[in-house]
Parts: structure tokens; C-alpha cells; sequence
């Protein structure tokens, strides 16, 4: 497992989910909140940067689907916060139409600290620094700007199938 830094470790009664729109409208979840919402099951590979991948993982969580339902924005960028201060840039297209979760279970158990846990974004179609661990919200962006292994190194899109890994 490869961290941009210490594991944090988020009690779920703190932790939280928000998305910021341009127009600094918050919308925000609890964890007993986001639990109330519609669990997906999903089943995917799962692809890291490292060259690496992982077939048929099980995960369960929420679409960004839903959380996306009632925001309204009409920017086509996001970047990806978590708890510790990663961030990682994702196009909005890369969000929607059941192409990605936040996800709490993996492998039918909670997910633990160190694969993300409480909550870890889950954008599987693009490598897997992509999908953010710790995951505390999304804020949207007029414009694409590169998130921390962005920065440093890392392509800005990070499509697999394209072995997008670094400039």
C-alpha cells in the first residue's frame, strides 16, 4: 500500500463527506447519513500506477450518483480531498453515470485505515491514485488543476488502459 503520507485515522462519528460547488453551497453528509443513503455492490479490477492490478475486488458504497443528485454546478472539474491533506484532481465525467463510489466496504468487512477507511473514493476505470483514501469531500473546479502526485510527477487523467502513469 503507497501513502502520500501517515495513515490518518478518522473516527467514523467524525467523519464526514461534503461537496463545494463554485457557489460555495455545501452539501454534507455524516456517516450515519451517508450510510442511509442507497448502498451499491460493486465488483471491479482495480489498477495501480506501480503496474499492478487486482481482478475481481468487491466493494460496497455510494454512487456518486446520489451524492451528486441535488448539487447544483455547472463546473466540469473536481479535486478530491482527504483526511491528511491528499488531494487528487477528477474530471466530473469521471464521477457520474455509475462510474464511481465512496466506498466503506471491501471484501465484505469494513474498510481499514490503511486501505483508506473509513472511506476511500472509488473511481476504478482510472488508476488508483485516483481513488482517494480518506476521503472527505469534493470540490469543484472551473478548471482542471493537478492534486498532489499530480504535482509530483503524475499524469493529470491516470487512464490505465493508456498507461497514463506519469508526464
Amino acid at each position: 500500500m503507497l501513502s502520500a503520507g501517515p495513515t490518518p485515522r478518522v473516527p467514523k462519528e467524525d467523519w464526514a463527506f461534503t461537496i463545494t460547488t463554485e457557489k460555495g453551497v455545501v452539501h454534507r453528509w455524516s456517516w450515519d447519513e451517508f450510510l442511509a443513503l442507497p448502498q451499491d455492490d460493486v465488483g471491479t479490477d482495480i489498477h495501480c500506477v506501480t503496474s499492478w492490478s487486482k481482478l475481481g475486488t468487491s466493494w460496497r458504497g455510494v454512487t456518486l450518483d446520489t451524492l451528486f443528485e441535488k448539487v447544483d454546478t455547472d463546473y466540469e472539474y473536481t479535486m478530491a480531498h482527504s483526511y491528511g491533506g491528499y488531494t487528487t484532481n477528477v474530471p466530473l465525467k469521471d464521477l457520474l453515470d455509475g462510474k464511481a463510489w465512496v466506498a466503506h466496504t471491501f471484501d465484505g468487512a469494513d474498510l481499514p485505515p490503511e486501505h483508506g477507511g473509513p472511506a476511500r473514493l472509488l473511481v476504478p476505470h482510472l488508476y488508483f491514485w485516483k481513488s482517494a483514501k480518506w476521503v472527505s469531500g469534493l470540490e469543484m473546479l472551473p478548471q482542471d488543476q493537478p492534486g498532489f502526485w499530480e504535482q509530483n510527477g503524475y499524469n493529470m487523467y491516470g487512464d490505465p488502459w493508456k498507461e497514463e502513469r506519469y508526464w
